[in-house]
């Protein structure tokens, strides 16, 4: 869960730069409580009640019908081509770090590559996902403790001066660090999708947020607030900086070691998004809403290994574009998918009320309240302030009814079919 929604500190840098050290410290403090804290809840609740494989998706099916059911399905599986692509993306670009000759078809075929290797694990299995998972972010940790360690005992800067970047337009300051803070932390129920495949889910999943939402908020604000009380060099922050902080704080072997963990955590990170996301098609097409053979799964590992590879060739057909390409039009898709989940957290309770949750969101009513409010907030400011792509944005949620029109269109014509047929 760790690897899926974080992964580790890397992709935040240019928060630093664009909204100022201040305030992107404390994004990493407050985004939380209005987006990945709330969304955590309601996934721990309906997973205990409801723990299927599709996740949110099933969820939202069972609290809203198969129109809202499909689209939180439909947008989750096209949200995950552009999250495919960006950290295939993410990973040739730190690469070339060490080979700055990977640029062009080149860059491309790094990430092709990645793809590949990481959807052949996956057919492999969520145990040697997990086992891949767990060994990545251990390699992940070493260096990342270490600058924290380094950079606390060199402390010679206020590291949340200056709070933004002076003479810049509001809506730079504000909007492209949320776009970021939200992109960072989102996720946090995408991992029900796999449900099925995890031993006990009901108590399984409750325990693992409680520990991966404060976890991943130390692993963003930590070697952050670290760097700069070391530096202070705010102006120098860009994707990457990670690795240069830790050479100037520790040394070339520590810079080294960074940059090495930088491009273990895409590849940690595409690894576990390829095993929540193509789950999504198979249980669609479970449910009758795309072709039967998304549902076969492997013979020998019993993973659904064709919905493994259409979902890998997407990921490759868009890993040409640039990672701020990719995340504009994602974060439309992202955030419809968290506003379906947290609603279905109201729906499943006014329809289903008497499913067994081991797990309830605390606060009553208020709590209800509170996890529903707050990512709809948040939605609405970042879309309203971010940098997002408005009319890729808007193209790729309005195919979601279309697709929904076309598919039902087919089943009736089969059905009519089968019943001339009798």
């Amino acid at each position: 869960m760790f690897s899926y929604t974080t992964g580790g500190p890397f992709g935040l840098e240019t928060m630093v730069i664009t909204s100022g050290p201040g305030m992107t410290l404390l994004y990493h403090l407050l985004i939380p409580f209005f987006w990945c804290i709330p969304v955590s809840l309601v996934s721990a609740e309906l997973t205990t009640a409801m723990p299927v494989e599709g996740g949110f998706y099933r969820w939202s099916r069972a609290a809203f019908g198969d129109f809202w059911g499909f689209l939180a399905g439909w947008w989750n599986w096209s949200a995950s081509f552009l999250l495919g692509g960006s950290y295939a993306v993410l990973f040739a670009d730190y690469l070339t770090y060490y080979f700055p000759q990977i640029v062009g078809w080149k860059h491309w075929l790094v990430s092709f590559l990645l793809i590949a290797l990481i959807t052949w694990l996956n057919i492999r299995g969520i145990q040697m996902v997990g086992k891949a998972a767990t060994a990545f972010e251990i390699f992940i940790f070493i260096p990342v403790i270490a600058m924290i360690v380094l950079g606390l005992a060199k402390w010679h800067h206020n590291p949340f001066v200056p709070f933004v970047p002076p003479n810049q337009p509001f809506s730079k300051v504000f909007g492209v660090g949320l776009a970021l803070g939200l992109w960072l932390y989102s996720g946090y129920e995408q991992l029900s999708t796999v449900a099925e495949e995890v031993e006990n889910p009901q108590r399984s999943y409750p325990r693992a947020l409680a520990l991966v939402v404060p976890l991943s908020m130390a692993a963003y604000f930590l070697p952050t607030f670290a760097a700069l009380a070391a530096l202070g060099d705010w102006q120098n922050w860009k994707d990457g900086y990670f690795s240069n902080a830790a050479q100037l704080i520790g040394g070339p072997w520590l810079g080294n070691l960074m940059t090495a963990a930088a491009v273990v955590g895409s590849v940690a990170l595409l690894n576990s998004t390829v095993l929540t996301t193509t789950r999504m098609p198979f249980a669609l097409a479970e449910d009758g809403y795309l072709p039967p053979f998304l549902t076969r799964k492997h013979p020998r590992y019993g993973t659904p290994w064709i919905a493994i590879l259409i979902s890998a060739a997407f990921y490759a057909s868009l890993a040409r574009y640039t990672l701020g390409q990719l995340i504009s039009i994602y974060i439309w898709l992202r955030a419809a998918t968290t506003v379906m989940t947290v609603l279905s957290a109201w729906g499943m309770r006014r329809k289903h009320p008497l499913l067994p949750r081991t797990f309830k969101i605390p606060g009553g009513n208020l709590g209800l309240v509170y996890v529903i409010a707050m990512p709809l907030a948040m939605t609405y400011v970042a879309l309203r302030y971010s940098p997002v792509a408005l009319l890729g944005g808007l193209l790729t949620l309005a195919a979601g009814p279309v697709v929904y029109v076309v598919v039902k269109w087919f089943a009736k014509r089969a059905a009519q079919r089968t019943a001339n047929a009798r």
